[in-house]
Parts: C-alpha cells; sequence; structure tokens
C-alpha cells in the first residue's frame, strides 16, 4: 500500500512537473527511480498512462481519468494527515485522570474545571479512588498518587514533595497531654488510615531514622475520617500540610512533635508513556504542578 502511494505520488508529479527529470528533482529521487515507480504503475493498472517522446509528453486518454482520481486521493491523504496533526497538538477529545479521594474531592477537582475552561473542548472524567489502580488496564490517562512509584514500566512526575505532621485537637492534647517523643506516642490514642494502614510511625529527627510502633485508638481507610476523628479529640493524626494547613493556622489542630520530620511521601503524576504522550496530559500535569505548587509550604 505504500509503494501504490509512492508511485501515485510521482506519477502526479511527473504531470505537474512535465516530464520524469522535472518530478526526480523536486522529489529529490533519480531518475531511474522515478522510471521504475511509473513504469510499475503502469503495469499494475495495465494501460500507459503516458504517451513520451524525446520532446514532449503528453496524457493517454486513461491517464487524464486516472490522473484527476490521483490528485484528489493525494489530497485527502494530506488533509488526513493535517487533521491527525492538528489534533495530535490540540487539547481535546476525553482527559481520564484517577486520583486519591479527599485530595481529588479538595483539589484536583477545582483543577480540572479550571483547566476546563483555558480548553473548552475537553471531557474530564475524574475517579476518585484510594486504591491504587491499573492505568493501561484501565484506559486511564493519569493518576494522580502519593508515595514512590511501584510499576518501573510507568513514567512519573513529581507535583511536590507533600510534607506531613503530626497532629491533634487541642481538646484532646488539654486530655492527655503532649508526647515528648516518638516513645511516648505508644500510650497515646493514635488515628491510622489507608487502604492499608501502618501501625510503624517513621520520623527523621537529628539526621538520624526514629520508628515507634503505635496502638491505634481508631483505623479507618478514609483520610477525611481520619481528619474528622482527629478535629472531634480522637487522638493524634499524621496528615497532609494540604489537608490540615488550615486548621493549623486556626488552632482547630496543633502540631505533635514539631522537631520531628515524617518522611514525605510525594505526589505525582504517573502515566504510561513519555515519548507519545498526548498534549491533553501533558497540559494538565503542567498545569496542576503549576497550581499545587505552592499547597505544601504552610509551616515547612
Amino acid at each position: 500500500m505504500i509503494d501504490n502511494l509512492l508511485e501515485l505520488t510521482v506519477f502526479a508529479r511527473i504531470v505537474s512537473a512535465g516530464s520524469l527529470s522535472g518530478a526526480a528533482r523536486e522529489l529529490d529521487l533519480s531518475l531511474a527511480v522515478v522510471s521504475k515507480r511509473l513504469s510499475a504503475l503502469e503495469t499494475r493498472l495495465g494501460v500507459r498512462l503516458l504517451q513520451r517522446t524525446t520532446r514532449r509528453q503528453s496524457l493517454t486518454e486513461e491517464g487524464e481519468a486516472f490522473h484527476a482520481r490521483c490528485v484528489r486521493i493525494l489530497a485527502e491523504v494530506q488533509e488526513a494527515e493535517a487533521a491527525v496533526s492538528r489534533s495530535r497538538d490540540a487539547v481535546a477529545g476525553v482527559l481520564r485522570v484517577t486520583a486519591p479521594r479527599a485530595f481529588g474531592r479538595r483539589r484536583i477537582a477545582p483543577l480540572t474545571v479550571a483547566f476546563r475552561l483555558e480548553h473548552p473542548g475537553l471531557s474530564v472524567h475524574l475517579t476518585l479512588t484510594d486504591a491504587l489502580v491499573d492505568i493501561v488496564d484501565e484506559g486511564v490517562d493519569l493518576a494522580i498518587r502519593f508515595g514512590s512509584l511501584a510499576d518501573s514500566s510507568m513514567i512519573a512526575r513529581s507535583l511536590a514533595p507533600n510534607f506531613r505532621v503530626l497532629c491533634a485537637a487541642p481538646s484532646y492534647l488539654a486530655r492527655r497531654g503532649l508526647p515528648a517523643e516518638p516513645v511516648a506516642l505508644a500510650s497515646h490514642d493514635c488515628i491510622v488510615f489507608g487502604e492499608q494502614p501502618t501501625r510503624e510511625w517513621h520520623f527523621q529527627h537529628a539526621g538520624e531514622p526514629v520508628s515507634v510502633r503505635v496502638s491505634p485508638a481508631f483505623i479507618t481507610n478514609d483520610g477525611e475520617a481520619a481528619h474528622t476523628l482527629a478535629l472531634a479529640g480522637g487522638g493524634i493524626v499524621q496528615k497532609s500540610i494540604w489537608d490540615v494547613g488550615d486548621d493549623l493556622g486556626s488552632g482547630r489542630l496543633v502540631r505533635v512533635l514539631p522537631d520531628y520530620a515524617i518522611p514525605a511521601a510525594p505526589l505525582q503524576a504517573v502515566y504510561a508513556n513519555a515519548q507519545h504522550l498526548a498534549p491533553k496530559v501533558r497540559r494538565f500535569v503542567d498545569f496542576c504542578a503549576e497550581r499545587l505548587k505552592d499547597e505544601w509550604r504552610w509551616g515547612t
């Protein structure tokens, strides 16, 4: 099929250039190749398309009819290529994004609205789940995730460091007191959450790692529920700055063990292929990176 298209291109150029040698120059091909392509086309069609003498060439009756159709076909091919090129550069179509539930509702959903205002030809399908999604099997363009990338076949771009803190409500601290060091957490009411909640809490202090095993008073699979439990005085919780920054600023929550840093679980944009990444995905990732860059600076 590719050879057939090349033969049509050569034939049309011979006609427009007025000679085989002119077509060869314009196509940057040798005269022998141009002559061979024309002969192959005439042999395949079983008709002579050009009458050629040493001084001039002219289209046969069959050649005139075929040339008219040939020009239309090549024009359609050119338009098809241009259409693909336009769509390749356009931010349009359907953008399928998955994100964690709480972060998706509070941060990503508003960003999709702002992004679509700039690109009204786009339709956004937003799936919120705290479970890991196989973006290839599920047909997802982009996953917004916290933590390191487990699948090395995926591409990840860091969006923000996601600083986390320990915090609790003033009512809880008035009742139980402030722990002076991580080991004291073992005797406090702690709130753990996640799809696979861990009882091991890790810190960095003076350049050294510190770990403690807590005894949860509450375990939940939902980050917003953990937030609510903490606000209600249920105990001490690890939360991201983006989630509790306003509460810390207003005094509804108070930082616990501020001198002990919690290892960051970076916010990342994960996608399957960087080489042929659609403009809608690339632009949205850039958009998110720009809009989210200040989310974690409070209290750092």
